[in-house]
């Protein structure tokens, strides 16, 4: 009896060591082949190279809109037993005796962070209309501008099958849906072209499972590699997102526009000077807002101007620092 409890604790402890990534260890990397040589191009905003076939893919891919910018130098990964980089939204992973085109692939981030949700109810799979796709083999539903977003940039290559359901992460404010490899979130203070905007996966997963400081570690640009966009002097790259207190409001009473400003890396950007214009229907206010805390955020109350109901009120925000523009849209609608 005691021997079979002992087999079952072993089985348990190790199911539960297999549900975790592996950790990440000092040994002797044992690579099936060196990573290919190719062009290069080097990205001040975080200091690293993105070369050979995961410059490739990340140009013809979508590039920084889609996967944001490299966070990793390419490294082996002993653990996976694959060359990987990492950027803010992804990790690329070289799979060499794969098929062409498919060598390089995405990782599975969003399932290894345990963000997959139950299927749905096979009676609300209902059928598929141009604003709503079922996807049966994870049961469950991409609709309107994440289904767009999905369909323009890569689909199934690039996100993987859904996982969730669109949900609202408290957190945030935003609603999200989560892919294989990605997450979508949508953001309505931005013009209407940009809304969908994908989450940080890829910087979630390296600090959640800690991913070396030698690999983050900037590196230095080297004149000598063949580089097919040098650097010029690094310059700040502002990431901006407004919102409003009250996205239905009456003719009076008070407002409160929110901004939140990063860096590239996603990181607040203190002292960045912001401008926020409220168009009304008849009439244009411009206020100057105190520059951003360490947090990345300021804001300002203001007395709404009498619009007339059922109007729409555009908020334009301006960010500027260190000579760099960044811009953001919000709005709020008056209806009585």
């Amino acid at each position: 009896m005691r021997n079979r409890l002992s087999t079952w604790v072993l089985i348990i402890l190790l199911a539960g060591a297999l549900s975790y990534p592996a950790a990440y260890v000092d040994a002797e990397p044992q690579p099936q082949e060196a990573f290919p040589q190719g062009a290069s191009r080097y990205f001040n905003q975080t200091g690293h190279y993105v070369s050979g076939p995961f410059l490739e893919f990340f140009d013809s891919r979508g590039g920084v809109r889609v996967f944001g910018y490299p966070q990793t130098r390419v490294f082996y990964d002993p653990a996976l037993g694959l060359w990987v980089q990492y950027f803010d939204n992804a990790r690329m992973e070289w799979h060499p005796g794969n098929a062409d085109p498919y060598k390089v692939q995405l990782g599975l981030l969003a399932e290894i962070l345990g963000y997959s949700q139950p299927p749905l109810p096979s009676e609300e799979l209902h059928s598929n209309s141009r604003f709503r796709r079922v996807f049966r083999q994870t049961g469950h539903v991409v609709s309107f501008a994440f289904l767009d977003f999905y369909d323009n940039n890569g689909g199934l290559d690039i996100f993987g099958y859904p996982i969730s359901e669109p949900m609202l992460d408290e957190e945030r404010g935003y609603i999200v849906q989560y892919f294989q490899r990605m997450r979508m979130e949508w953001h309505p203070e931005r013009s209407r072209e940009d809304r969908v905007v994908l989450g940080a996966l890829g910087n979630q997963y390296m600090f959640r499972y800690n991913v070396p400081s030698e690999y983050r570690e900037r590196e230095e640009y080297n004149p000598n590699i063949i580089d097919l966009n040098p650097p010029t002097p690094a310059q700040v790259t502002l990431r901006v997102w407004a919102a409003v207190r009250h996205a239905i409001t009456g003719r009076d009473g008070n407002q409160t526009i929110f901004v939140y400003v990063t860096d590239a890396r996603r990181e607040p950007l203190a002292g960045a000077n912001v401008v926020v214009t409220v168009r009304y229907p008849s009439d244009t206010v411009v206020y100057s807002l105190s520059p951003t805390n360490a947090q990345g955020l300021t804001d300002i109350g203001f007395e709404i101007n009498a619009p007339p109901p059922g109007r729409r009120v555009v908020v334009d925000v301006n960010v500027t620092y260190e000579g760099v523009l960044g811009t953001a849209q919000t709005s709020f609608l008056p209806w009585w």
